[in-house]
């Protein structure tokens, strides 16, 4: 049976007899089916975020793995979490078929190598600890099949993203997220509404697992690290506005800080000093969410 990523779409024959504006028509048209689709899925994702969240608890780590665009998508998504949510670069990691040279160039054959994923994730030091991503829009790559299997036979987490029912990924998988987009504007370019809902999907489960872990504040980047101007721009910015005090104050708390956003905030809240707000937040795993609730509870109480 043909995938369904692969088949002809018959809303977009002849696409290229179209005007430039009715070819970007046809293209949004499809793209309005992405986020219904990956509503669908919801729930999948959801269980994958707390099985990721389970096995951070346990000082697990987090493994996305793909080929072309769905590795490259997996190596986006985990490269953007140290500078979002303040976390270590090795809590996150992507994994590409061909390496870190087939982020910008076809390496032909990669993906058709089951057995080189459990080489690539064994060299980078998969465990039972940790949770493996497969993301295929088609569902069967080879690399990334072989890198789930690897997984599961370590008894780590496994969850696939794919967008075709029935694949072999989503029978090795724990969770299979699947949300299902149709045939692609142009057939077979699965980077266009398969990636757009892999990306969604990977945005989803990177931020709630950051969320569920007490990482975010509010829905305030509390955990960024503050590495060059605009980012100790928007550090400042957050501060002031979180607590009330002018952008004056604020600069001065956060360099007070030692322009750490989580301990600043602390300090401005609880009237700590910087030594106080470490200890505070050490106790609460690192989360300013569950420390200023446990301040407030203990409050409540003494009235």
């Amino acid at each position: 049976m043909k995938l369904l990523t692969e088949q002809t779409n018959p809303n977009t024959k002849d696409i290229d007899r179209r005007s430039t504006l009715e070819i970007v028509t046809l293209i949004n048209q499809e793209d309005q089916k992405v986020a219904e689709a990956v509503a669908l899925v919801l729930p999948q994702i959801a269980r994958a975020i707390d099985a990721i969240v389970e096995r951070m608890q346990t000082e697990g780590r987090l493994f996305y793995v793909g080929a072309g665009t769905s590795g490259r998508l997996g190596v986006l998504d985990a490269s953007e979490c140290p500078p979002t949510f303040g976390v270590p670069p090795d809590l996150d990691h992507g994994i590409i078929a061909g390496g870190p040279n087939a982020l910008q160039n076809d390496i032909e054959g990669a993906e058709d190598t089951p057995t080189q994923a459990a080489v690539d994730l064994h060299v980078i030091g998969v465990s039972a600890k940790d949770a493996v991503v497969g993301i295929s829009a088609n569902g069967n790559t080879p690399y990334t099949l072989g890198a789930l299997e690897f997984a599961r036979q370590l008894g780590a987490a496994t969850i696939a993203i794919t967008c075709n029912e029935g694949s072999k990924m989503t029978e090795v998988a724990d969770v299979a997220i699947v949300p299902i987009v149709g045939a692609e504007v142009i057939a077979g370019s699965s980077r266009m509404k398969a990636g757009t809902a892999q990306k969604m999907v990977l945005n989803m489960l990177s931020t709630g697992t950051m969320i569920r872990m007490g990482w975010v504040y509010s829905n305030l980047m509390s955990n960024l690290k503050a590495t060059n101007e605009k980012l100790r721009r928007r550090a400042r910015l957050i501060l002031a506005e979180e607590t009330g005090i002018d952008v004056e104050e604020a600069a001065r708390i956060f360099s007070a800080s030692g322009e750490d956003l989580k301990l600043a905030l602390l300090m401005t809240q609880l009237h700590l000093s910087r030594e106080e707000a470490v200890e505070e937040l050490a106790l609460f795993g690192g989360s300013v969410r569950r420390a200023l609730d446990s301040f407030d509870s203990i409050k409540n109480v003494e009235n």
